[in-house]
């Protein structure tokens, strides 16, 4: 009886989720446009993920400071924002986004923007602890209207779910009855429904004996290949990636080309204690045990003389219409280049409308199974001697990653447009706009400055954004300089080469004020 009633009060829940979410409809023009809107933004930029893969990124907690682009949609005086922290954000990094609304007075945006925080560092998603306290829930329900809001997030999970059924206010992210959807097996699910060229590689994998076993099915596909990528099946930002080198292997068997799959399993497993990690803190003994909670697959690794990792990134209206967004050329590093740094746009334009091309047809089987809001797909592209790219397709986030907030705080300090026929933007006056961007500059000797340091070293520098030339830096995460000597940043300019040398000029100014 029990049972029942809550099985009954799971499919009442479920039920609200969807009529909310089929609310955002009606307010789709505010989410496109923000011009004309009059809405309440609820930001909840907890990143939901799993606790162990969040701890290999130095500074995690302070990445909740990622979404606080957000606050320039504030220019629109008639919106409203609330946004949630773990711990209480610092006025001057409030301020310094405030500050960067064009026409917009100071005061004006303050008194339209609410922050609450949970006074929480515990280590556990935002939102989960937002759930568990009913009082503060009660608090945000009061800082909205809420037939007129809706709440925005990193990623979307069952927690941010709960949250949008208790505020009663649309979730404008995917239903997490999607989320296997950006997956890495997921992922491959949805190239090889599309058609899109992706690696070789295995299934869904639960036990290190089974991952070993897909692994020597692999080699045996491909006898040729030098090296194997294992990857969790939850992993974030690359962190969850490992690199198998066959050639160690083969090179302590004679003739190993002619051994069973049995031996070359066998050889495989007792390899994986020497795996190589992405993530600096990582173990065979932690990772193994992490396969049997998160999954894990294996792909063949792409070799190339020069190779580049591009992006593309689109949007799932409520509608089901899909539009392509921005292109990348990702910056990796890691110790073989599978953790992400940064990134520059537009992508190439070798291969940039090649991908907007992908993304669409990517964003279109998302959309057909239900999925919306923002989805990105990266690549690994591999100059042929013909001087073409030969594009294989990696894996789907359905998530805010590292070239959101660069991208949306382009469209929002200039109010300019991503045009899909030349893949570039463009300002209101018609200027082309590049971009250089990182969550991930980051030096030891930058642990000697505080938020306050680096506004006076802004100041004094005129690293600042200018709104007249739109062009110039935009900083984030500046609470991780102090912990962890690390800052993100965006450098805006009206070439590529203009926002790299903006780039270079701040990273020289630090290490000078630092030195």
């Amino acid at each position: 009886m029990n049972n029942q009633g809550v099985s009954l009060t799971s499919q009442n829940s479920m039920a609200r989720f969807r009529d909310l979410q089929i609310q955002l409809r009606d307010r789709w023009q505010n989410i496109e446009q923000f011009d004309n809107s009059d809405y309440d933004i609820l930001v909840v930029p907890s990143l939901s993920l799993d606790p162990s893969e969040l701890k290999k990124v130095e500074g995690s907690h302070h990445y909740e400071e990622r979404l606080l682009f957000s606050l320039i949609r504030l220019r629109n005086p008639r919106n409203r924002l609330v946004y949630l922290t773990s711990q209480p954000l610092a006025p001057i990094i409030i301020d310094y986004y405030l500050q960067l609304l064009p026409g917009i007075p100071f005061s004006h945006a303050r008194e339209r923007l609410v922050t609450l925080t949970t006074y929480d560092a515990a280590e556990k998603p935002l939102t989960q602890k937002i759930l568990e306290r009913p009082r503060l829930i009660e608090r945000i329900r009061q800082s909205l209207r809420i037939h007129k809001a809706y709440m925005i997030c990193f990623n979307a999970t069952q927690l941010e779910r709960e949250l949008s059924i208790q505020l009663d206010i649309p979730l404008w992210a995917v239903d997490p009855d999607l989320l296997y959807l950006g997956t890495k097996s997921g992922s491959r699910q949805v190239f090889a429904e599309t058609g899109i060229p992706h690696p070789d590689g295995s299934q869904l994998v639960w036990t290190s004996e089974d991952l070993a076993i897909a692994a020597a099915e692999l080699w045996q596909r491909q006898p040729h290949l030098k090296r194997m990528v294992v990857k969790l099946n939850e992993g974030f930002s690359g962190e969850g990636n490992a690199i198998l080198c066959l050639d160690e292997i083969a090179g302590e068997y004679n003739q190993f080309e002619k051994a069973s799959l049995a031996d070359r399993s066998a050889a495989i497993f007792e390899r994986f204690a020497s795996l190589r990690f992405q993530s600096n803190h990582e173990t065979w003994s932690n990772y193994a045990r992490r396969i049997p909670e998160l999954g894990a697959i294996v792909e063949a690794y792409i070799e190339g003389a020069e190779k580049r990792s591009p992006s593309v990134q689109g949007r799932i209206a409520p509608t089901g219409e899909v539009e392509i967004l921005s292109t990348h050329d990702q910056i990796l590093g890691g110790a073989d280049g599978q953790v992400y740094l940064g990134c520059s746009f537009p992508a190439d334009d070798a291969y940039r409308l090649q991908i907007q091309d992908i993304g669409l047809a990517i964003g279109k089987n998302l959309a057909s199974k239900g999925a919306l809001e923002r989805y990105g797909v990266d690549f690994v592209a591999v100059k042929k001697p013909n001087g073409t790219w030969d594009l294989q397709a990696i894996e789907i986030n359905l998530r805010k990653g590292g070239t959101t907030h660069p991208f949306m705080t382009l469209r929002f300090l200039t109010n300019g447009k991503f045009h899909i026929e030349d893949g570039k933007f463009y300002s209101r006056q018609g200027q082309e706009k590049y971009y250089v961007a990182t969550d991930n500059l980051q030096k030891p000797q930058y642990k000697r400055l505080l938020p306050h340091d680096l506004m006076d070293i802004i100041a004094y520098h005129r690293l600042h954004f200018d709104s007249s030339t739109e062009t110039g830096t935009v900083f984030h995460l500046m609470s991780c300089l102090s912990e962890f000597g690390k800052l993100g940043l965006t450098s805006i300019g009206n070439t590529a080469a203009e926002a790299q040398a903006i780039y270079e000029q701040v990273e020289q100014v630090l290490d000078r004020e630092t030195s």
